[in-house]
């Protein structure tokens, strides 16, 4: 028996199969174990179970299914936290791709708005328009994008001369010696995986600044502003310095730990923006709070570590 393959999501990897299934197919935990246990899903080259983890270069095969029983997903619980005529400000939820691409069946943000009716510009490339900058599948918080040709070209010009401010909150292994720091390092892709990148002379320039917001002893919490909008680049700085996201499987973060907290992907929200409005060219600020999954596994560190002082 054969179906369609589709390599593994690089947003998806260290995701249980039912977990990462249900992204990339848009449909529901429950359906995706079904389709496991019936065999109508399969990794090449081993046998798994629903709580089989995805890994690099993982292949999944996936029995055919009826046009109608397999409509374009799209994500009705994205909020909106800003939009006006010329952009649109959405709270991107974990499992949402920015848009379409090569081995994503999931929903998407582009997606997910022209299906709202939502007028996005018919600049950018195709499957692409309106979009000035992206947020991985496996990150959630706030995103740009453009309605009007106008932002499409202003919001271009403030992403390429790193004008606009974005500001992530980052859970990281271990405790970091320092309160605050930058980490620059050029940024290309790793060798051993077209999904992952790393620090390597041959990359594009990266910059991270970082400052601790809260100290957990075996993690740290971060507030990120990112200089540069290189792919993972928050994720593949804090690995090089030995501090992975808690719950970064790709990169190097202990799932014992992720495990414990039940978290399924890497704890990182981008928490604000701030840009001169395309228009008006007024200072705006958006911003977001933490999603269910981040706060609590949050606070369950909060209530360890308090508990280790009070001992």
């Amino acid at each position: 028996m054969s179906g369609k393959l589709m390599p593994a999501p690089e947003a998806l990897i260290g995701l249980r199969l039912d977990m990462a299934l249900a992204k990339m197919l848009g449909i529901s935990r429950a359906k995706a174990s079904e389709l496991i246990r019936s065999d109508q899903v399969r990794l090449l080259n081993r046998k798994v179970h629903k709580a089989a983890i995805l890994q690099p270069g993982d292949v999944v095969e996936v029995d055919e299914m009826d046009e109608e029983d397999a409509p374009e997903p799209v994500s009705e619980d994205m909020a909106v936290a800003y939009e006006d005529d010329d952009i649109i400000v959405v709270d991107k939820p974990v499992g949402v791709a920015a848009h379409t691409s090569p081995g994503w069946d999931g929903p998407t943000v582009l997606g997910s708005l022209l299906d709202r009716g939502i007028h996005i510009t018919s600049l950018g490339a195709q499957g692409r328009q309106g979009i000035v900058s992206r947020l991985d599948a496996g990150t959630s918080g706030l995103m740009l994008v453009c309605k009007s040709d106008l932002a499409y070209r202003e919001m271009r010009k403030q992403f390429a001369h790193h004008e606009v401010v974005k500001i992530y909150h980052a859970l990281v292994q271990g405790n970091l010696k320092q309160d605050k720091a930058t980490i620059e390092a050029p940024i290309g892709r790793a060798r051993v995986s077209d999904f992952r990148f790393t620090v390597t002379p041959a990359g594009k320039e990266a910059i991270t600044h970082w400052d601790v917001l809260e100290r957990l002893g075996e993690a740290t919490l971060v507030k990120v502003n990112l200089e540069t909008g290189r792919t993972h680049q928050i994720r593949v700085h804090f690995s090089s310095i030995g501090h992975p996201l808690v719950g970064d499987h790709m990169y190097g973060a202990n799932p014992v730990l992720a495990e414990r907290l039940s978290l399924t992907r890497q704890w990182l929200h981008a928490t604000r923006l701030e840009f001169r409005h395309p228009r008006t060219k007024l200072w705006t600020t958006v911003s977001s709070t933490y999603p269910p999954d981040l706060t609590e596994s949050l606070t369950l560190l909060q209530s360890e570590a308090a508990a280790k002082l009070s001992e």
